[in-house]
């Protein structure tokens, strides 16, 4: 009876560690997908959000322009750190 409790109680130990590293294994490679570069929209916070063409220029500025219907956003950053968003419709 010994015997077959301590095979029972291994076998047991055995299932609870792969259990164990299984979930461990799914938490980090879940974090680790990213939207596709071929989509027009990223998640952020859980919902999807336009993504446009970012220019940065050498000195650290950018400019992206972000279409949405017949709206378009224009974000930009000057190489001191100032940020302007304008949005224009036609």
């Amino acid at each position: 009876m010994t015997r077959t409790l301590k095979i029972m109680l291994t076998v047991a130990g055995v299932a609870l560690a792969a259990t164990a590293a299984s979930a461990a294994y799914a938490q980090t490679t879940a974090g680790d997908q990213s939207t596709p570069n071929s989509f027009n929209w990223e998640i952020k916070d859980g919902k999807r959000v336009p993504k446009g063409q970012r220019k940065v220029n050498a000195d650290g500025s950018w400019r992206e322009e972000i279409r949405q219907g017949k709206c378009v956003t224009v974000k930009e950053k000057s190489a001191t750190g100032e940020y302007k968003e304008t949005r224009r419709c036609d």
